[in-house]
């Protein structure tokens, strides 16, 4: 009996091809299942060196028909969804919101200028002062939150039910 035939089968019937493909499966089923390695987590998410920090963010000229609906809203769900550099991070706690009137600078008589609310201010555009809070793992170059660094000028994106808009970072404070 002929171990391998004219056609390159073993036996007559299994393709060496087809032998082949099956052990690399095989193996990458071991390797998968008993040689797993880490556990797929980042060190941000490991729960080891975990602090809570407070972020600022600022929105600008968010388009908006009433922004008092959304106020509300932060108010009722007091957590959105973040965004960091186009990567989900999870929930995040909203501490407080508050909107920022705008303003423009008039010269005084005197010589001094100060900044007053702005006449013509856009019935549809808000700006929003925004305080979030979480745990992020503080480590030498900074706060990192789900993988991501957080550092003022960072852009995020701030997701809930009804609502799906960008932020920038101002301050970052780490509390002990």
């Amino acid at each position: 009996m002929k171990i391998l035939d004219s056609k390159g089968r073993l036996f007559g019937t299994i393709s060496i091809l087809d032998l082949g493909a099956a052990c690399v499966i095989l193996l990458v089923i071991i390797g998968i299942f008993f040689f797993p390695g880490t556990s797929g987590t980042s060190i941000a998410g490991s729960g080891t060196g975990m602090k809570p920090i407070e972020i600022d963010a600022i929105v600008r000229g968010l388009g908006i028909r009433d922004p008092k609906v959304l106020l509300s809203e932060f108010d009722k769900a007091n957590k959105a969804n973040l965004i960091i550099r186009k990567q989900p991070h999870g929930q995040i706690d909203i501490k407080a919101v508050k909107q920022l009137t705008r303003t423009v600078t008039v010269p005084q008589p005197d010589g001094t200028v100060k900044a007053l609310p702005d006449p013509k201010a856009d019935a549809y555009a808000a700006d929003l002062l925004l305080t979030l809070a979480g745990k992020a793992q503080v480590t030498k170059n900074g706060a990192v939150l789900g993988g991501e660094k957080i550092k003022i000028g960072v852009p995020i994106e701030l997701e809930g039910f009804n609502y799906s808009f960008n932020a920038t970072i101002i301050d970052v404070r780490i509390k002990e």
